[in-house]
């Protein structure tokens, strides 16, 4: 800059010079002589002047065609000069053309033409953190994955791409179904950004896939303190996660450490049945009934399940049918409307040989929702008051083709499973098994009014004695699948 004021101030006091030395010469209207090569020049003023501009101007133009020289001969030998910014602006603006164009062409789906265009931007340009990027993509879009592999590998060697490359070797690693790489592959994608939300959720479900229940604990904990996973989500996922690991130590032996587990996964979600479940029994092992009792009661009050009823059992496993129907009043009483607390009062009456108390349970549940567990309680009750064993095999028959109720099924892919696990089986979703009934209808047996009258007719004594024996003997809990079984090994 101080050197571009020094040339401006010289051009203004030569200016200024000639300026003044014009003006002189014209005011005396002398003339100038020089002499030169043996000769002699006599110069009007006016025409002093005008050889002065051009002499000037002969002198700038050679300053300017010396530059010019200058600039060519360090053009060629390889120096930064105007001539060589000049091209280069040019082959940048052609390369960032060309990068614009393959990212269109890999949006629309181009795939030989963003790599087409790709290779022209990594010719003009020499970027290849965004080249290389362009490459990859382009290459998945035309199906070539060893080539985008081979671009990902070379942004790993670039602290600026290495969490692109690595994050795309993953997604190969997954679309291959390799999913023990492509684990490891998320596991560095996360230590490089933490706070990457696509990472998070795809680590999360490879290691609730793998069983590493301890790090997607980590992972959700994250989550959370981002701001990225509501607080009540984050207690019920950390619940389950807390519920596999004791699950997972119980297998190892360490009954004392899975306890503890199990109780503290219950204390982050009450309503977590399995969670639940597994404490009060560890309480039972710890020989505190009253401790699991109070955890089966607020598990029932938040929603009724028969494993919860089951474990509810086994606090006084030897006690008679009477005393168990008084001890599960306390339970009762918490959603005496709901479905499962009917039912489970009716198989308690059943235990305790009141059928009539049974039907009244039951109530119009047989017309309401007749599943394949009502109609079952239902033929016990008819056995127990003596009616005729058409009608008893009438009920199982309809048991057949009923509905089977509420099960564990997937939010997602609505798959049905017979255990809850935190993991879906079928479609691998994290936490999206609940208690319902299935989404689609059950399909009926084939031929099954054809085959009714053959169900229904007079059976063999000898088989109806162990249908009724069973009846009798079962738990009240499961009592009404123990019907289903039999019925269904007699008809084997």
């Amino acid at each position: 800059m101080i050197w571009s004021f020094i040339k401006i101030a010289l051009f203004l006091v030569l200016v200024a010079a000639a300026t003044l030395g014009a003006t002189h010469l014209i005011q005396t209207g002398e003339a100038i002589r020089i002499e030169a090569l043996g000769r002699e020049f006599m110069l009007g003023p006016l025409t002093a002047v005008i050889a002065a501009l051009v002499i000037f101007a002969a002198i700038w133009l050679t300053i300017r065609i010396i530059g010019l020289i200058v600039a060519f001969l360090r053009f060629l030998n390889g120096d930064e000069t105007a001539i060589s910014r000049y091209f280069d602006r040019n082959r940048e603006r052609k390369g960032y053309e060309a990068l614009a164009e393959g990212m269109m062409a890999v949006a629309s789906g181009e795939g030989r033409l963003a790599l087409s265009k790709a290779s022209r931007a990594e010719r003009f340009l020499n970027r290849p953190e965004l080249t290389n990027l362009l490459t990859a993509q382009a290459a998945e879009v035309a199906g070539d994955t060893k080539k985008a592999t081979a671009v990902y590998k070379q942004l790993l060697t670039d602290d600026r791409t290495r969490f692109v490359g690595v994050r795309g070797l993953m997604k190969q690693k997954l679309a291959e179904g390799d999913t023990a790489t492509a684990l490891k592959l998320a596991e560095k994608a996360y230590a490089l950004k933490p706070k990457h939300q696509e990472v998070q959720d795809t680590l999360l479900e490879l290691q609730t896939r793998q069983g590493d229940w301890k790090g997607a604990r980590g992972v959700l904990q994250t989550k959370v303190r981002q701001g990225a996973l509501p607080k009540d989500v984050h207690r019920r996922r950390d619940a389950v996660l807390a519920l596999q690991e004791a699950k997972g130590v119980l297998d190892e032996g360490a009954s004392i450490e899975a306890q503890e587990a199990a109780i503290a996964a219950n204390k982050s979600s009450p309503d977590l049945i399995p969670a639940a479940v597994m404490a009060a029994r560890a309480y039972i092992a710890k020989g505190k009934p009253k401790n699991a009792a109070r955890v089966i009661l607020k598990a029932w009050e938040a929603q009724p399940h028969p494993d919860l009823a089951a474990a509810f059992a086994e606090i006084a496993p030897d006690e008679a049918a009477s005393a168990r129907l008084k001890r599960f009043a306390g339970l009762l009483k918490l959603r005496p409307d709901h479905e499962e607390t009917r039912l489970l009062r009716a198989e308690l009456n059943i235990a305790a040989e009141d059928f009539p108390a049974a039907r009244r349970a039951l109530g119009d549940l047989v017309d309401t929702h007749p599943t394949a567990r009502v109609l079952t309680i239902m033929a016990a009750v008819e056995r127990g008051e003596g009616a005729d064993d058409a009608v008893v095999r009438g009920w199982l028959a309809r048991a057949l083709t009923a509905p089977r109720g509420p099960q564990w099924c997937c939010d997602n892919c609505q798959n049905i499973q017979a255990e809850w696990g935190p993991v879906c089986d079928n479609c691998g979703g994290f936490d999206t098994l609940s208690w319902r009934e299935p989404v689609q209808a059950p399909a009926p047996l084939p031929h099954g009014a054809e085959m009714l009258p053959l169900i229904v007719g007079k059976p063999e004594p000898a088989h109806e004695d162990d249908i009724l024996g069973e009846v009798e003997d079962a738990d009240p809990v499961l009592e009404a699948d123990l019907i289903v079984e039999s019925e269904t090994a007699g008809k084997a």
